[in-house]
């Protein structure tokens, strides 16, 4: 099993990375969300300058705000950093462009994306339109080492429905999913990766990668799963649970979109959301407040023992090894987490000293 850390991508606070690096973290997943946090490539840039060995990559990359030459090339140009060691995390695009208000790309649309981004990341000449209008493009002058193409960028894809699993089955190197770390999850994932992959008559690369993105809390002795530490190191991770959950559930009008573990606060949350003082035609700008970086005070009613397990690994270094074990023998190769800001360093520190030590 692998250890990867996702962080929230402040510009200036890319030592995480490198903490990480120290602790024994494999890889680092830095988020592209405009609206929330620093650029996520001008964080990858200093990064890969100021570490060795860990591998670097977007966690992930969010298409609706960048064409694909453009994505190409900026990941390529992380790969002239740090060869060898880069890899791009893409996915539709949900929280940075619902937090605008608008709506993650289209499956169909996605799929030409990465048709071409993974055309041009090989060095191909690959059509791309743009405005109603098609081109050939190709990345010239690769001689002139403005960005590495070699060793090739692997591309892991964020999925979990069954189109994006399909369009998955067709360019992905990898897969990452909230919800990996649950074994039937992950067999769930896996299945419709295959059967997408032979209607295709392709199967999965060897070395398919599998990544959970979660995060962990290290109980201490008689340590309850509600005391205020744990919320501390946890509480953004069940709020943005929430945000996610709140806007699947408005998209599909399907209340069995309702992750399990969260009923029991689901009522009361939805009238939360709908008594914030923001407009309902702006109500956006204030749901994903504190996204994955901190808990909003007035959020802190919804985090409560029930719905901290349903969000995030929790137990004692015992329960967690054990637990971790399960995972791998499902396949799981990589868990990845996303600590909230102000308690990265202890979560990782903890989780790196208490649990990746005994494995």
């Amino acid at each position: 099993m692998e250890f990867g850390v996702f962080v929230a991508t402040k510009i200036d606070d890319w030592q995480l990375i490198r903490f990480a690096e120290e602790l024994g973290y494999r890889r680092a997943w830095v988020p592209d969300s405009q609206m929330i946090w620093s650029d996520c490539y001008a964080t990858l840039a200093l990064a890969a300058a100021n570490t060795r060995t860990i591998l670097l990559g977007t966690g992930v990359a969010i298409p609706g705000t960048r064409t694909a030459p453009v994505t190409a090339h900026a990941i390529a140009s992380i790969n002239r950093l740090a060869p060898g060691r880069v890899f791009l995390g893409i996915g539709t695009g949900h929280t940075a462009m619902r937090v605008m208000g608008m709506d993650p790309m289209k499956i169909r649309e996605w799929r030409e994306y990465l048709r071409v981004l993974r055309a041009l990341l090989d060095g191909q000449e690959v059509d791309y339109t743009l405005n109603g209008v098609t081109r050939a493009i190709r990345f010239l002058h690769l001689d002139l080492g403005f960005i590495a193409l070699e060793p090739r960028i692997p591309i892991y894809v964020a999925a979990n429905g069954p189109l994006a699993l399909k369009v998955a089955a067709e360019f992905a190197d990898g897969l990452v999913s909230v919800g990996n770390e649950h074994p039937p999850v992950l067999a769930s994932h896996l299945a419709a990766l295959r059967a997408g992959a032979a209607k295709l008559g392709r199967a999965l690369p060897a070395g398919f990668h599998t990544a959970a993105l979660t995060s962990a809390v290290v109980l201490k002795p008689r340590e309850r799963i509600d005391s205020e530490r744990v919320i501390a190191q946890c509480g953004s991770q069940v709020a943005a649970a929430l945000h996610f959950a709140y806007e699947i559930v408005k998209l599909t009008r399907n209340e069995a979109a309702v992750p399990r573990g969260l009923e029991s606060v689901w009522e009361e949350y939805c009238e939360y959301v709908e008594a914030m003082e923001t407009p309902p035609e702006k109500r956006y700008l204030q749901i994903h407040e504190g996204h994955c970086t901190y808990l909003v005070p007035a959020e802190r009613r919804f985090v409560n023992e029930k719905t901290i397990r349903a969000s995030v690994l929790i137990g004692t270094p015992e329960e967690l090894v054990e637990r971790i074990r399960a995972t791998e023998r499902a396949g799981l190769k990589e868990i990845g987490l996303l600590p909230p800001m102000a308690e990265a360093r202890n979560v990782l520190r903890e989780f790196s000293e208490q649990v990746m030590a005994r494995l």
